[in-house]
């Protein structure tokens, strides 16, 4: 069994332009000094990550290399969330994720879903330039809109939706094959991989491609009403990344699942602060434990009521104190013992006479 690395942090919702969230160095130096050990790094920003540049420069991943390691980190994993997104956008949504985009491809899909696939592509030569085995991403949304089968869906629709979604993503796949990492795709409403119904679809899609694989995230899996801990018995092979976030179910009799509009202090289904929501962690660190995942257990901060820097440091001791070291032996080996084929079929009543 393998004892699971963390706790680690992921940057996106900490970046602003204030120190000490305002360089790679300096938010290093303050998720160091709250007790982290690795940081998910979001490519989206190149004032805190160049995609393009660490790529094709072996110089440049190294001082990135160098800057997480001079605080006594690693790199958990790279980010292409907003890319991931903007590979396949919906037009209902083409002004609102307008704005992941860089300026000058504003307004024009075809070279914004372009630039992502690019940027996608670089993330794995990254990745590989970084020594990462996974990577954490979106996988975007072409269907989405038509999620609720009313008015009646086409027949065809939703299969089409996921075959294009497969053309979309199948050379990418390819490419972190080459780079020997795992493509992870959060698993998140507003996303064509949402559940795991849907993760399938798209596994069938691209030929069940070895390099598709899960970020887990239970906190979309409680708004779901999703059985988050039988989620990671049906796919357990498929998990290389983790965000650990908590979040809350609290439906009522005006409002459910989709939340009638409300924002997200309104909603019944809301993200907390780690320890402030409803999800079993000390299940999810010991299912997890048991299938021997191999990789980080990642912070993802968001709440809609906690100050976040309040959240990062409860959420640091939190993580480490749901990491279970394995044992490395039966707890009960202390009362075993040995015996060859001949006792093991005496001990059966086997071959005696």
């Amino acid at each position: 069994m393998k004892t699971l690395q963390g706790p680690g942090l992921f940057l996106a919702q900490f970046l602003g332009t204030q120190p000490p969230f305002d360089s790679l160095d300096a938010i290093c130096g303050w998720a160091a000094g709250l007790g982290f050990k690795a940081v998910q790094i979001p490519t989206s920003d190149p004032a805190i990550f160049d995609v393009a540049l660490a790529a094709e420069s072996a110089t440049y991943a190294q001082e990135i290399e160098g800057i997480v390691r001079s605080h006594g980190l690693a790199i958990s994993e790279l980010s292409t969330h907003l890319q991931g997104q903007l590979l396949a956008v919906h037009p209902a949504y083409d002004t609102l994720f307008d704005a992941f985009a860089p300026a000058a491809l504003r307004g024009r899909p075809a070279e914004r879903t372009a630039w992502a696939a690019t940027q996608i592509r670089q993330a794995a030569r990254a990745s590989q330039r970084l020594g990462l085995k996974a990577h954490a991403t979106f996988s975007g949304a072409l269907a989405w809109p038509y999620l609720y089968p009313w008015p009646q869906r086409p027949a065809g629709l939703v299969e089409e939706a996921f075959a294009e979604l497969a053309r979309r993503w199948r050379p990418l796949l390819d490419a972190f094959d080459e780079a020997g990492v795992d493509a992870c795709f959060e698993l998140h409403p507003g996303e064509d991989l949402h559940d795991g119904v849907s993760f399938e679809r798209f596994l069938a899609a691209v030929g069940d491609h070895p390099r598709a694989c899960i970020l887990y995230d239970p906190s979309h899996m409680v708004l779901q009403q999703l059985d988050y801990l039988a989620f990671i018995d049906h796919y357990h092979r498929r998990i290389r990344a983790f965000h650990v976030k908590d979040a809350e179910f609290r439906p009522d009799g005006r409002q459910g699942v989709y939340g009638g509009y409300a924002g997200w202090v309104e909603r019944a289904g809301r993200f907390r602060s780690l320890g402030d929501g409803q999800i079993d962690f000390g299940a999810i660190f010991s299912k997890l434990a048991q299938y021997d995942y191999p990789g980080w257990a990642v912070l993802e901060w968001e709440c809609c009521l906690k100050h976040p820097e309040d959240g990062a440091r409860e959420g640091a001791d939190f993580i480490r104190r749901h990491i279970i070291r394995v044992a490395d032996r039966a707890f009960d080996d202390f009362a075993g013992g040995q015996a060859d084929t001949a006792a093991l079929r005496r001990m059966m009543g086997i071959g005696q006479a």
